[in-house]
């Protein structure tokens, strides 16, 4: 049996269950076909019904838009795509009315090209933020200082030729890398920090936080003796242990807390890229001094779910005490939803239900991705309506960004299926439309209607909240586990495989929910693809 110790904290975003809205594809009040504040404002009494704890919006900020939105150009304001100051300080007070928090994305480890400081930065060597972005000298062939490679493909670095240096971009070309080694900008970053903490949002998801800063002496990365030729690309043939994932980060990290304990309890969560995140995320959730969690992406490029696979994961978390909290997320906007991934051919109510199911079940903080509490699988674009750059870079090998990040279906009928009145700016699969918010509604078997069976019941029970988590060997291929806080004890068992499994527990007194449309013949038999979650003693 593996423990990993918890207890029964205070703290409001212990064991929260955030609602992560993409607003671009969220809701169309003004009829340009993109998303926006209002739309937000207009469905917060539909999540709020939920029954989660918060919402986290991805980037809303003033921005050229080359990455949707992670290519900040003014971190302290609304892009006018989406409202204004005004109307985001209307969306806060609504959530709060409705007792939601509110957390937003803040970008640090890079900005836009078109960012003030950036094009300051560029003009010259000795200006005043001439060292707020990564800057180096070519080698003496003219050729980039070393061999890193972009997540987007090609190379890391980009000739400026104002500046007559290359710059560094982990990202786009269009996303230069801010020098968070430099004090300056880091006391610039909190300032940003600071102005939205002071319109009242409740905490902060850091993009790509591990990128924040560099190896200074900008040595080559070794090659990785791993790689996949299947997913073989410039990026994945390198070990990313020079450009990104520095020992000077948790120190950065440690100040942002400091500024932001100050104005109460917040959240903050850092996102941990990279092929070995777990001692990452530790290193900047560990004590109390640095961040409240961090989530990776092992679940959401896992590409299928097994007991081994799971249990490799959560694993890794042992409970001791110096160790931060986890945060978990199978689907995002970055990543195929997690259907598609993990059922490709049963795309059906079951599998979403099963998978909602074992999200909700564990230990941590959990991000539901709008469309998955309405099991949308992810969506077929075609090439032609691709808007992604990272997915039109690297066509036809994986499932590419937009996919997940098509508008959401409220309604099952008209043309843009009640997310605008014109063409959105991603085409909306027609599978969506009989998977619409308003049909799902009306169901009482709907996968949205048990996603909201499946809340109450983590909400109503403090083991599935915040309580311990502990593995439970058995001898099949059932994944068992256990949730247990200081009153209340649940089992939680699934059956991942596709063949029925016999096995009973000792202890149980009460199945308190199942998987809806499995063929329960008996009580120790759980059907393929199935769950059940049980009381015991």
């Amino acid at each position: 049996m593996n423990k990993l110790n918890g207890a029964n904290h205070q703290q409001w975003w212990r064991g929260a269950v955030i609602y992560q809205i993409y607003p671009r594809s969220f809701n169309d009040t003004n009829d340009d076909g993109i998303g926006d504040l209002q739309g937000i404002i207009d469905k917060i009494p539909y999540i709020k019904s939920l029954g989660v704890d918060g919402i986290w919006i991805s980037p809303f900020f003033v921005s050229p838009m080359k990455d949707f939105g992670y290519d900040v150009a003014d971190y302290c304001d609304v892009d006018p795509m989406f409202g204004d100051i005004d109307v985001f300080k209307s969306l806060i007070q609504c959530a709060h009315e409705h007792d939601l928090k509110v957390i937003i994305d803040q970008v640090y480890s890079h900005t836009s090209d078109q960012h003030a400081w950036f094009q300051q930065s560029r003009t010259n060597k000795t200006n005043d933020r001439a060292d707020w972005y990564v800057w180096a000298q070519p080698k003496a062939d003219g050729t980039p200082p070393n061999n890193w490679q972009s997540v987007f493909g090609g190379s890391s670095w980009t000739w400026d030729n104002l500046r007559k240096q290359y710059y560094l971009h982990n990202f786009l070309s269009s996303q230069p890398d801010l020098n968070l080694h430099n004090r300056q900008v880091q006391q610039a970053l909190i300032n940003v920090a600071k102005f939205w903490l002071g319109l009242g949002v409740d905490g902060f998801r850091l993009d790509a936080i591990n990128f924040g800063m560099h190896d200074q002496q900008l040595r080559d990365n070794p090659p990785n003796p791993n790689v996949e030729p299947k997913y073989c690309r410039p990026y994945t043939m390198q070990q990313h242990i020079h450009n990104m994932s520095h020992s000077n980060m948790p120190q950065f990290l440690a100040k942002l807390r400091a500024t932001i304990d100050t104005y109460g309890q917040h959240f903050t969560v850092a996102e941990v890229g990279g092929a070995s995140p777990t001692e990452i995320m530790k290193q900047y959730t560990q004590g109390n001094t640095r961040l409240n969690s961090a989530y990776s992406f092992e679940f959401l490029s896992l590409p299928n779910i097994s007991k081994s696979a799971f249990v490799d994961v959560v694993s890794n978390w042992k409970g001791d005490h110096k160790e931060g909290w986890p945060a978990w997320a199978f689907s995002n906007h970055d990543a195929p939803r997690v259907i598609s991934r993990w059922a490709p051919d049963h795309c059906t109510h079951s599998r979403a239900e099963l998978y909602l199911a074992l999200l909700l079940c564990m230990r941590g903080n959990v991000f539901i991705y709008q469309g998955e509490e309405l099991g949308l699988p992810q969506a077929e674009v075609p090439f032609e309506d691709l808007q992604d750059p990272e997915a039109i870079a690297n066509w036809p090998d994986n499932l590419g960004r937009d996919g997940a990040r098509t508008p959401i279906p409220w309604n099952g009928s008209g043309e843009f299926c009640g997310f605008s009145n014109t063409q959105p700016w991603l085409p909306i699969d027609p599978r969506h439309q009989a998977l619409s918010c308003e049909q799902q509604l009306t169901s009482s078997n709907s996968t949205l209607a048990r996603f909201k069976q499946i809340m109450q019941l983590r909400n109503r029970n403090p083991a599935l909240r915040f309580g311990d988590f502990m593995l439970v060997d058995n001898a099949t291929e059932l994944l068992v586990f256990r949730r247990q806080s200081e009153n209340d004890a649940v089992l939680c068992v699934f059956n991942l495989t596709d063949a029925p499994i016999k096995e009973s527990f000792a202890g149980v007194r009460e199945r308190l929910l199942q998987s809806q449309d499995a063929d329960w013949l008996e009580d120790d038999v759980f059907p393929s693809q199935s769950y059940a979650i049980f009381a015991i003693t």
